[in-house]
């Protein structure tokens, strides 16, 4: 029996009425995670044109294709490297049974990749299983459609892991980011905190052993890499160099960091589709790039000589870390993003400045793409408010 047929056959328990009727969406989300229907998105929901919710979500999913191909060969050659640079011939865990076959070669890209998805895999399962499953409870509960809102979640909040995080902290972390992230305000749509991140900055002041610092960026145990960000914050551009780190290694993506967050390429690559399509907003992403040139700019031009973060060139920032990932993904999240046109440049403008303003100015975390977005998040209501009202006095004074 083809795939085809088994959705055909189970459709009739799933329909209004059906004996599942409960868990409809879950059965529309598989049948049409391959296929095309004619059917669109039932009830309310915040995507505000004619493209409906399902192939919204589809879309982002598959703009983050060449980030999952970029995190598992980075997450296996940072790996492979460490194990050659201490010697060691082979990883002490599970991992060691498939890899006999592929070995631990930094120059096989075979071996890197598969090395790289015996770590990828394991959390996006966590993250889709237990995310799943308090999405089909709240849905149980409320009585509505299990939407594809999660497979976007899902994805996104994987790529912005650490390789080696236990995977105990995974579940907690999308447990948290899901239900008071987003299912406390009504679920998809409700939203005002982006809930990738909301579970991402959870795990973070929970457990910052297993979110900041040098050990936990390659997969190996007993082997610590300074991310380039990291890097800059204590010895500026100088120390970057002197760590054989350039500037198109950190553009491409081969250098420690998240899973995946490291090559601004692939991310550009999703960025591309995300605004031919339409998906994601060019205002937007143009607002946060504006926002960060501009606030480094300035603190290049004040200068500083006990903080090498003021001397951070603009191209720099823009491959450093997640800005790139948030600029693209995170930030132009439909639901907690602004809707307005002139709103969607303030809030990107927004997230851009209070990016580098953390980065620099605060001494202990030079990251600031996460907390910038979490915190444009709250006043993009206000935004779009302000901008609202400016139209209305506008029009009053024009037909006054």
């Amino acid at each position: 029996m083809s795939a085809r047929d088994f959705l055909d056959s189970i459709e009739p328990h799933f329909t209004k009425g059906g004996k599942l009727e409960k868990y409809y969406g879950l059965y529309e989300m598989v049948d049409t995670f391959i296929y095309t229907p004619a059917d669109v998105t039932r009830g309310t929901t915040h995507v505000r044109d004619g493209v409906d919710l399902k192939r919204t979500m589809t879309f982002v999913v598959i703009a983050t294709f060449f980030c999952v191909l970029m995190a598992m060969y980075n997450t296996g050659y940072q790996a492979n490297h460490a194990l050659q640079v201490l010697e060691y011939t082979k990883v002490d865990n599970w991992r060691s049974i498939p890899m006999m076959i592929f070995g631990y070669n930094p120059m096989n890209p075979l071996s890197n990749m598969v090395h790289g998805a015996l770590y990828f895999l394991p959390i996006y399962l966590v993250t889709l299983a237990v995310g799943g499953v308090w999405e089909v409870l709240f849905a149980t509960v409320r009585g509505h459609e299990v939407n594809e809102g999660f497979l976007v979640s899902s994805m996104l909040y994987t790529l912005i892991m650490p390789p080696d995080i236990p995977l105990w902290q995974v579940a907690l972390g999308i447990s948290f980011g899901i239900v008071i992230g987003k299912e406390v305000f009504g679920g998809t749509g409700k939203n005002f905190l982006n809930p990738a991140l909301t579970g991402r900055a959870f795990l973070y002041f929970a457990y910052p052993a297993s979110m900041t610092g040098d050990s936990i960026w390659v997969a190996v145990d007993g082997y610590t890499a300074a991310t380039p960000l990291s890097i800059f914050a204590t010895g500026g551009l100088d120390a970057v160099k002197a760590a054989d780190y350039s500037w198109m290694q950190s553009f491409l993506g081969f250098e420690p960091g998240c899973l995946g967050e490291t090559s601004t390429l692939a991310i550009l690559i999703g960025a591309a589709f995300l605004l031919y399509t339409r998906v994601a907003s060019y205002r937007i992403m143009g607002g946060v790039f504006l926002g960060m040139l501009a606030t480094s700019l300035l603190f290049n031009i004040i200068g500083s000589e006990t903080n090498p973060m003021f001397a951070v060139p603009w191209y720099w920032h823009l491959t450093l870390g997640g800005f790139a990932f948030g600029m693209v993904y995170m930030a132009t999240d439909p639901v907690s993003a602004a809707m307005t046109d002139t709103g969607r440049w303030v809030y990107g403008g927004l997230v851009g400045l209070m990016t580098v303003l953390i980065r620099v100015v605060n001494p202990a975390f030079p990251e600031g793409i996460m907390l910038a977005i979490l915190f444009s998040n709250m006043f993009a209501p206000t935004i779009d408010y302000f901008v609202i009202q400016a139209n209305i006095r506008r029009r009053i004074k024009r037909h006054a």
